[in-house]
């Protein structure tokens, strides 16, 4: 995907006077740096100081350290699994080549690289993934936890591969800042897991390559940040990655510029990319995830090399960690909100490792968990790791002391009702910063599940760059449980990470005090002359699920989405849809009463346009079904939907 002249006429003006000088300063730098590269300065007697304490190994999980290893011979065999594509060629990976349509990006001066346009150089994504490097700190911590020095020997050689084959400025990889904090923060790690190979001082500190791609990581990262807004979890993840190097890697004449700068970066961004409540601004549910994971990496780092991290951070990272303990479901799946790209901060555990429950995990151990928080059961690697880096400190804040159901500052309350019934209910801003990059347009959107089950289904992200009528479907007001008028999204697409007019919500009333009945309402005026207004309540001794809809204003052709979870079966007839599906081996049952004043269809995995899909991860989609009622909102009279889950 190439962007037009327009897209960067529309993107200049969601940019205000500082950010646009300091992205002609960017483009200044750039030029200049094509033929001005500095060697990296000479280094003498350096060492690696931050090891894990004594013990912490042992206290690892064994079945979860058994997960690990399993995940550890899997890619000592050359197999992966990255975005729905699988690989087999790990053993020697092509580290410019998009596995998924073949192409390889083009060599040459990073700046250069057409890196969005998928015709020239494949999935960006796809090539990206590989050189954060997270498959090598799962093989390093698998040699952590066994001795065994094969994994130890593939890592290093797989570095050394990749230093030789991607020096400073050259190629694909050093085109984005997150991509360069991430794999910092992987080497940072690979390094410490490996402290007890006999090679790793050789590999590291005490190799002229290591150290001058470590340098010239860092450089970059200090010269482009992203910047006003762009200033979303990508720059969280360049501070973090620079910051862990400048406390692990401390062996430059820069590192103590890099270190405070990278920590007050930090700070900053924490904070502003966080609402009070605790919830990410960014309002995409797997960025709080990331950005959660970032921040107690780079807490670890802080505190194992003794340097001081202000209060600020510690206490949005325990605001966070409260707060995605409060939303998750009884599975303890968060909500399905926004844009999901698959995103970790560190990988040290293998697959079936619940990403969610080890957050909890660790937040308990490094924050102490509340009472009303969920039990995670649930073992990782990666929780133990962390705990024995973060220094247990008291922090003067006051913390939930009950379950909070609504979190006024991000819009978002959860619903809950007998059953395991959950709900979630969107009445928040249309995403963060002038551009709202990772927003979907899907004001007044509900998602519902049953025991964990997706029954009335957020769709999922599925792709960025290079298909376009899919990016956009799956962002679509259309592919989200609320309504649409005129055929038309609630906000202004401006490109695949760019919005130019947002819908402004706003909740009206919320009362999850009673026990017996729960109740949400919120309105929004996406749609110019008109005002969607959403009303939901949930009763607990019918097991109902009661949707109202109204539409202030003229005249307007209407639809009303409701999207199916893909375990849903669905018999759609007239204004009444009876749904059924499994959960553990019992049958479940739902009824889905529609509103009569609409005609109804049932749509399932249609292309031409996209309607009835599921993405359950970016790169994955599955056929689900979407049920699209059709009409006209005049202002006379609501719509009511009922939704009543049976044993």
């Amino acid at each position: 995907m190439t962007m037009s002249a327009g897209w960067y006429l529309r993107r200049l003006s969601r940019m205000g006077p500082r950010e646009a000088v300091g992205r002609v300063g960017d483009a200044v730098r750039r030029r200049r740096w094509r033929s001005a590269r500095p060697d990296c300065p000479s280094v003498t007697g350096a060492r690696f100081t931050a090891p894990l304490p004594a013990g912490t190994i042992a206290a690892v999980p064994p079945d979860a350290a058994k997960r690990l290893i399993a995940e550890a011979d899997r890619l000592m065999y050359g197999h992966v699994e990255y975005f729905g594509v699988v690989r087999d060629d790990l053993v020697d990976p092509d580290w410019w080549c998009d596995p998924k349509t073949g192409r390889r990006a083009p060599w040459g001066y990073a700046f250069d690289v057409p890196y969005r346009d998928e015709d020239a150089i494949g999935d960006i994504k796809q090539i990206w993934e590989l050189s954060r490097h997270q498959y090598l700190t799962q093989l390093a911590a698998a040699y952590a936890i066994t001795g065994n020095e094969r994994y130890a020997e593939r890592v290093a050689e797989h570095l050394r591969l990749w230093w030789t084959a991607n020096p400073p400025l050259r190629g694909v990889h050093w085109i984005s800042g997150i991509e360069l904090g991430i794999r910092l923060l992987s080497w940072v790690w690979i390094r410490r897991l490996l402290d007890g190979w006999p090679g790793a001082a050789g590999l590291f500190e005490g190799n002229p390559v290591a150290l001058n791609q470590i340098w010239h990581h860092q450089r970059w990262l200090s010269a482009f940040p992203s910047r006003g807004s762009s200033a979303n979890n990508h720059v969280i993840a360049e501070a973090a990655g620079q910051f862990a190097a400048a406390c692990a890697f401390g062996w430059f004449p820069s590192s103590a510029r890099w270190r405070a700068d990278a920590l007050r970066s930090l700070e900053w961004h924490l904070c502003g990319n966080t609402f009070a409540s605790g919830l990410n601004r960014e309002l995409a549910t797997e960025y709080h995830g990331l950005v959660l994971e970032l921040g107690l990496a780079a807490v670890a780092e802080a505190d194992r090399a003794g340097v001081p991290v202000p209060a600020s951070i510690r206490l949005v990272l325990l605001r966070m960690t409260d707060a995605l303990a409060a939303i998750v479901d009884n599975r303890l799946r968060p909500p399905r909100q926004g844009d999901a790209d698959d995103g970790h901060g560190l990988i040290v555990d293998g697959a079936g490792t619940d990403r969610w429950a080890s957050l909890l995990a660790t937040g308990d151990a490094v924050f102490g968990r509340l009472n009303w928080w969920p039990a995670v059961t649930g073992t990782n690697v990666r929780t133990p790791l962390l705990a024995a880096l973060i220094r247990p400190t008291e922090l003067s804040v006051t913390r939930p002391a009950s379950r909070p159901a609504h979190f006024a500052d991000a819009g978002l309350t959860i619903l809950r009702g007998p059953e395991e019934i959950w709900c979630r209910c969107d009445g928040g801003p249309h995403g963060f910063l002038s551009i709202a990059a990772h927003a979907h347009a899907d004001a007044l959107s509900v998602e519902v599940r049953h025991d964990g089950v997706d029954v009335l289904a957020d769709p999922g992200t599925y792709c960025y760059h290079g298909q376009p009528e899919w990016r956009q479907y799956f962002r679509s007001t259309l592919g989200h449980n609320t309504l649409q008028l005129d055929g038309g999204d609630q906000s202004v697409s401006g490109g695949p990470f760019l919005w130019t007019r947002h819908a402004h919500s706003r909740v009206l009333a919320v009362d999850t005090s009673d026990e017996g009945v729960v109740r949400w309402c919120a309105e929004h005026d996406g749609y110019q002359r008109s005002v969607h207004r959403r009303r939901v309540e949930l009763t607990a001794t019918s097991r109902e699920l009661r949707i109202v809809d109204e539409v202030r204003g003229p005249r307007r052709a209407l639809r009303l989405a409701f999207h199916l979870g893909p375990a849903i079966t669905a018999d759609l007839v007239g204004n009444r849809a009876v749904l059924t599906w499994t959960r553990g081996g019992e049958g479940r049952s739902a009824v889905l009463d529609l509103p009569g004043q609409l005609s109804w269809r049932a749509h399932r995995g249609e292309s031409d346009p996209p309607l009835g899909w599921y993405s359950a991860g970016f790169g994955r989609k599955e056929p689900t079904t979407a049920v699209i009622g059709t009409g006209f909102a005049d202002g006379a009279e609501g719509f009511t939907t009922v939704l009543r889950f049976h044993g």
